[in-house]
């Protein structure tokens, strides 16, 4: 797996002062897309040993709130293959930030369904999620005035209550996520 840039101080992609990963790769290729490089899995430099390690690092400080996965895609069958065992890593290292995830996949038809890429690896990508934002960016549907989204299809999930309810748990600004 690629990844394209990581921001150590990111505070657009989730509440609070976040580390944000970028990763190459995804087939959505959506228009107007805010990160078009991104699409090509080969862009950017490999994500190593080293660079797991550096984002570990990185997420020490108390003042970061959490990790936030975005791209590119990271449930692409790719990405969700590294970025699985990843996220289990910190997870356990940290189980008190927040880890989010926008993806342009939808969470009900195609995470959930096994529709893309291996469901185990999905489903443990899934589990070290507290919020993913899903569904493609849509250019007739943006809107500057959404939060932590660009076009109003896209929804913000709360993962585990959804996983655990079977049912989609959305999140709002009261959420403490």
């Amino acid at each position: 797996m690629n990844y394209a840039k990581i921001k150590p101080f990111d505070v657009s992609n989730g509440p609070g002062v976040r580390v944000s990963l970028y990763v190459s790769g995804c087939r959505n290729r959506c228009k107007n897309c805010f990160n078009p490089e991104t699409w090509d899995f080969c862009y950017g430099q490999p994500f190593t040993k080293e660079t797991e390690d550096s984002i570990v690092k990185a997420l020490a400080p108390d003042y970061i709130k959490g990790f936030t996965l975005l791209g590119g895609d990271p449930f692409e069958p790719e990405n969700a293959a590294v970025l699985a065992p990843f996220m289990e890593r910190l997870r356990k290292k940290y189980p008190k930030k927040s880890f989010w995830c926008f993806t342009g996949y939808d969470y009900e038809a195609d995470l959930l369904t096994g529709k893309k890429g291996d469901p185990d690896v999905v489903m443990r990508l899934l589990k070290c999620l507290d919020v993913l934002v899903d569904g493609r960016f849509v250019e007739e549907l943006k809107d500057l005035n959404l939060l932590f989204r660009g076009s109003a299809n896209q929804r913000i999930i709360l993962v585990k209550p959804s996983l655990k309810s079977d049912e989609v748990v959305l999140w709002d600004e009261k959420s403490i996520v």
